[in-house]
């Protein structure tokens, strides 16, 4: 679901009151909000279960609102908030509206992980609110760690961002809860493990590399080169087998056109051309 307008929005959620009015409640490197009208035709028009085992900003899974949603990520701190937001929104609602927002606290907020047993020390609402406080406030909403995992993304410049996000993040609750959400921090191979003939699994992997200028670590620390990339397209042929459909995005290089070789290719024009995408 994606607007032109606030009018057109309004009109459509009150024809269709079956619908959740949430949206993703974080910024994220390649995140597809802007992509699903084109998205949408793409999309099998019957499934059963939906999995999205590159979880990030979950655009697409806001977007279908299945009944039944898989959803995992390899960013612990991520699949926390995800957990938190489901369980407990008031909490972290709470937690939010006592935030200052200024330079001296995203810097206090951000040392949290360069403390010893740090997510140990914090709870996990706490953690929850941090990395929510984080990606509002800093530099174009990056999530970038260094070698020791630690976050190091510099204070970004916003007249008046919005880290609490009061009604959205308790929409989201409701539509993780309406749609029985199993969120896990595991990595995608483990979603031959419940993925069935008729569900829809969509793939959105840190993509092929354009130049090797552009390969820079703004997930987590441990990388998605070639060989996981191969690894991944393994996984899904063997979905393929098995009658699960799916869908991937991906940079249109030739490097992706080889491993998927006898897939069907669709190419997908993005605003920027970083983000040309190649889907499968």
């Amino acid at each position: 679901m994606n607007f032109s307008n606030s009018l057109e929005a309004d009109i459509f959620f009150e024809e269709n009151k079956d619908i959740i009015q949430a949206k993703p409640f974080v910024k994220w490197v390649g995140g597809k909000r802007q992509l699903i009208k084109q998205f949408e035709k793409l999309f099998p028009e019957e499934f059963n279960n939906y999995f999205e085992p590159f979880l990030g900003g979950g655009a697409v899974f806001f977007n279908l609102q299945k009944k039944q949603s898989f959803l995992s990520d390899i960013n612990e701190e991520l699949i926390n908030l995800y957990q938190i937001i489901q369980t407990k929104p008031q909490k972290l609602i709470e937690f939010l509206e006592k935030q200052e927002i200024s330079k001296k606290r995203f810097l206090e907020i951000r040392s949290w992980d360069r403390e010893e047993n740090w997510n140990e020390k914090y709870n996990k609402i706490e953690r929850a609110g941090r990395f929510m406080y984080l990606n509002r406030t800093c530099f174009n909403g990056l999530y970038r760690v260094n070698s020791k995992g630690e976050f190091n993304v510099p204070f970004g410049k916003y007249k008046n961002p919005d880290i609490v996000q009061k009604e959205n993040i308790l929409n989201a609750s409701k539509l993780l809860n309406k749609t029985k959400a199993e969120i896990k921090l595991q990595s995608f191979e483990q979603v031959l493990e419940k993925a069935k003939k008729g569900d829809f699994v969509y793939f959105d992997p840190p993509y092929d590399v354009l130049t090797e200028s552009a390969n820079f670590t703004s997930y987590d620390k441990s990388g998605f080169g070639q060989d996981m990339q191969r690894k991944l397209a393994e996984v899904c042929k063997k979905l393929d087998k098995k009658g699960v459909k799916f869908m991937l995005s991906n940079h249109n290089t030739p490097f992706i056109r080889e491993i998927y070789k006898g897939f069907k290719f669709e190419i997908v024009k993005a605003r920027r051309n970083v983000n040309n995408f190649c889907i499968l």
